[in-house]
């Protein structure tokens, strides 16, 4: 699949310009004829280079996007091809231009939607792919395309949120390591000559940082190494080793206050998209696998797995959520309610609701807690530093 730039005009003679996604030049000529334009100009775009590994992705805001626009052409009663047709032109972000037009070359073979988006896990992943054939099994797919966008809209912004109110403790802590740095390796060697100088006994204090500033200067790179080598292992174990992962992630939800946190988080999208799915109509087993593949915990997503085999043998949903110990009692109340009234989808976006506004609260907690903790830290450290310094100062200046 290349990228074609056209230069053309419309029904009504107005000169159109942009770019294209398709197999050849007869086929972007075909596509846009179906969009009346007839081009003028159409070229290959010149491949731009592109580090291994560093590949355009598609993100979950294009996918929501492309989502929306698809519900709305289908809401106005346009065919599922023209509407891949449509898409796939005007597209910005050329991976997921690529992937609509192998959707829609598949359907075109015959292949229902939702299988056709099977085939590219990367952009659409089990969640949506299941509801797309729940709403093609049940002719709602505009709905569900509609609840599918929401659904994830919700989940960007809870996403956004955890990850916005950690930026400013991030800041401080780089700002921290930078400042420590530069004292260690640049400026406390220039006192340590002036000290080695003028000759007698330092205070404990300043001996104490010269030595930590020796000892920066002669294993900084290896401190970088090793710290890079650690990260890259911790990275190593948690990504391919399930223990590992587990093990990690047995041990992120034991942190006081950031363990509460992640426990909440999970907790929120877990209802989220368990009432989503349910409510578009898939099975209940069906929707249990889909929601513990997209946990994002091992310890969470093995309780939801442990769930479903209980309820594959006939129990109800409730009861085997809570002697997971996992989630929090009034989560499988609430879901207990919502069995007894059959209403369980509705229940479980209430419940979803709550916790999004008490990862917020938490959040907000953490960020209030965290500040002050590391503006404490980054004085003390730097004024320890500071004085230890000017401790011989002070002592030469008596003696003069």
């Amino acid at each position: 699949m290349a990228t074609w730039i056209y230069v053309g005009k419309d029904r009504n003679g107005k000169t159109l310009k942009g770019e294209i996604a398709a197999g050849n030049k007869d086929e972007a000529v075909a596509l846009l004829r179906k969009q009346n334009i007839n081009a003028s100009s159409l070229d290959k775009k010149a491949s731009s280079f592109v580090l291994p590994g560093m590949a355009p992705g598609v993100s979950e805001k294009d996918v929501v996007i492309y989502t929306r626009q698809f519900s709305t052409m289908i809401d106005a009663g346009l065919p599922l091809v023209q509407c891949l047709e449509i898409l796939g032109g005007q597209t910005e972000n050329q991976s997921l231009a690529k992937v609509i037009n192998a959707v829609r070359m598949d359907v075109e073979a015959g292949s229902t939607y939702a299988d056709a988006l099977r085939k590219h896990p990367k952009a659409f992943d089990g969640l949506y792919v299941n509801m797309i054939a729940a709403g093609e099994a049940g002719g709602i797919l505009d709905i569900i395309q509609q609840r599918l966008a929401a659904h994830m809209e919700k989940s960007i912004a809870l996403k956004k949120q955890i990850k916005g109110a950690l930026v400013y403790p991030a800041a401080i802590v780089s700002i921290a390591v930078a400042v420590i740095t530069v004292l260690m390796v640049w400026v406390i060697p220039v006192f340590a000559q002036m000290f080695v100088e003028f000759g007698g006994t330092l205070p404990g204090p300043t001996q104490f940082v010269m030595d930590a500033s020796d000892f920066f200067v002669s294993y900084i790179w290896h401190m970088g190494a090793t710290a890079f080598g650690i990260k890259k292992g911790l990275s190593w174990v948690y990504n391919k080793t399930v223990t590992g992962r587990r093990e990690m992630d047995r041990f992120m939800l034991k942190i006081p206050v950031v363990g509460d946190v992640i426990r909440k988080a999970a907790v929120a999208k877990f209802t989220r998209t368990m009432g989503t799915l349910i409510q578009s109509g898939v099975p209940i087993l069906e929707c249990m696998q889909i929601v513990a593949s997209t946990a994002g915990n091992k310890i969470v997503e093995e309780a939801i797995l442990t769930a479903r085999v209980a309820i594959s043998e006939g129990q109800n949903m409730a009861e085997p959520l809570e002697a997971t110990k996992v989630f929090p009692k009034m989560v499988t109340q609430m879901i207990s309610v919502g069995e007894a009234t059959g209403a369980i989808d509705t229940m479980l976006s209430k419940v979803a609701d709550f916790y999004d506004q008490e990862v917020d609260d938490a959040v907000g907690a953490l960020t209030a807690l965290m500040e002050p903790a590391l503006m404490v830290f980054l004085g003390v450290t730097v004024g320890f530093i500071v004085i230890a310094m000017y401790l011989p100062i002070f002592t030469m200046a008596n003696s003069v």
